[in-house]
């Protein structure tokens, strides 16, 4: 079981920094210039995919527990907490081309 917290964790946080990392739409379509409610887009369709991959994790050790809207907002709030150090390397130390 803890290894699959640990998995959980790992990818969440990998998953929340990729839309700040790479210029690719989806990892698929290549642009020039990516702009912000795209990365927000692509945050949000990550976040979706780590719930269905938390979910498959929990279904293959023990029933699934119903969840409340209390539950979807403090994960989202973690969810960009851990998007936190891609968003600074986007927006703060990524050198400009002038």
């Amino acid at each position: 079981m803890q290894a699959s917290v640990a998995t959980l964790l790992i990818v969440a946080f990998v998953a929340a920094n990729l839309p700040f990392l790479t210029q690719r739409l989806g990892g698929v379509i290549r642009m020039d210039n990516k702009h912000f409610g795209w990365r927000l887009l692509e945050l949000l369709v990550l976040f979706v995919l780590v719930g269905v991959f938390a979910r498959f994790l929990e279904a293959r050790q023990m029933p699934v527990q119903p969840q409340h809207w209390q539950f979807y907002v403090t994960t989202a709030a973690l969810f960009l907490v851990f998007a936190f150090p891609g968003f600074v390397y986007q927006t703060f130390w990524k050198k400009r081309s002038s």
